[in-house]
């Protein structure tokens, strides 16, 4: 057996979802099972750099987990010809400045998404990648996660006919801050921080759509600020000027209706804290992150609507669990395992910075949509 290092460079591993779903529950991981079998006697060993600004920060995290390498220059570690991959989970402000160095530098990029603050931008990112020759890919997590992997079972099976409609419903109530620390950072909600749950979420549903049922070719949003005023990690009171809520309708190619409601000020009163209905002529089926229930058009009940009298009927119960048929790794870790072999052996991979520049073109109309008030065309991206 060869084992083949892979120097990984991961700024913004300080973050939650840095930290947590990216180092520790993917590249660790990958390190705790013995690397990347590859299947041909390599296994592909990563071995992590982590970057960002704090120092102190850095190192705490990697004498928690026994890592060598740490540093705050990103223009040095980019310089050094060991790094093989350039990893973006920093705040969106800052993503994009990166990546454009990681790309001049000629590493392989794997980012967190938005890759930028606009579609312009996102767009020269992945110019700048095809000119430079490098891999390059963007974290389409949600696709990877139990639920919809069984739901694209049942898509790929033809169990929905032709599918009418997919009503998604997302979000939890985020803490104001006063009373209770608020479970995300502050700059979520400051416009001029790059925070808002359109620039977060709608590149979330382009690609979730997109692979599931095709591509988006309308947008109408309202987007608000449901909770005006918060308070930061220090306790000290600031204006909300990001939305914290957005209502969105996106017309499929194909004819299919999704709504999505996005919010951040909602009290959950469902399964999980992201699920999906979709409606087709035979059947129907509700997914969230790791459950599927599904009823097909022969055993659909016949409801009757009688305000009068109570209902007789628990209609949850009427529906059927879609097997797991399968082991189901974390979503972002067997992102990861693709993006390497596809670093290491060129296979195939889609989910790339041109893939990520539909979502900042969906996020960016849905703003305009809200804006203007009205619904907007979304044309096809190309280079």
């Amino acid at each position: 057996m060869t084992r083949k290092t892979m120097r990984i460079a991961m700024n913004g591993v300080t973050g939650r979802m840095g930290y947590r779903q990216h180092l520790v529950r993917s590249i660790l991981a990958l390190r705790e099972q013995g690397g990347l079998d590859l299947g041909d006697g390599t296994v592909l060993w990563p071995e992590p750099v982590l970057l960002g600004r704090r120092e102190h920060a850095l190192r705490e995290i990697a004498e928690r987990h026994g890592l060598e390498h740490v540093s705050t220059d990103l223009d040095a570690v980019l310089a050094d010809p060991d790094v093989d991959i350039y990893f973006d989970s920093q705040v969106t402000s800052a993503r994009e400045g990166s990546l454009r160095r990681a790309i001049a530098a000629g590493k392989h990029v794997y980012t967190e998404k938005p890759t930028a603050t606009g579609l312009a931008g996102a767009l020269e990112l992945a110019r700048l990648a095809r000119d430079r020759g490098i891999r390059h890919g963007v974290v389409q997590d949600k696709i990877f996660l139990p639920g919809l992997r069984k739901l694209k079972r049942l898509i790929d099976g033809g169990f929905f006919g032709r599918v009418l409609s997919v009503r998604g419903e997302f979000g939890y109530w985020v803490f104001e801050g006063d009373w209770q620390p608020a479970q995300r950072p502050s700059w979520n909600y400051r416009a001029e921080d790059g925070g808002g749950i359109v620039v977060d979420m709608f590149p979330h549903w382009e690609y979730v759509l997109h692979e599931l049922f095709g591509r988006v070719t309308s947008v109408q949003a309202l987007a608000t600020t449901h909770v005006p005023q918060r308070w930061d990690e220090h306790g000290k009171p600031y204006d909300a000027t990001a939305d914290d809520a957005a209502y969105g309708i996106f017309e499929i190619e194909g004819g299919a209706i999704a709504q999505i409601n996005s919010s951040w000020a909602v009290r959950v009163h469902r399964d999980e804290l992201v699920e999906f209905q979709v409606d087709g002529t035979h059947g129907s089926a509700v997914a969230g992150l790791r459950h599927c229930r599904a009823q097909h058009r022969a055993a659909t009940p016949k409801p009757v609507w009688n305000p009068d009298l109570p209902a007789t009927e628990a209609f949850r119960d009427q529906w059927q669990e879609v097997p797991d048929n399968a082991e189901f790794d974390n979503g972002f870790k067997a992102q990861w395992e693709l993006f390497l072999r596809h670093v290491h052996a060129g296979t195939p991979y889609h989910w790339d910075l041109l893939a990520g520049a539909r979502g900042v073109q969906l996020a960016e109309l849905g703003l305009r949509s809200s804006a203007e008030g009205r619904r907007l065309d979304v044309p096809e991206v190309a280079l």
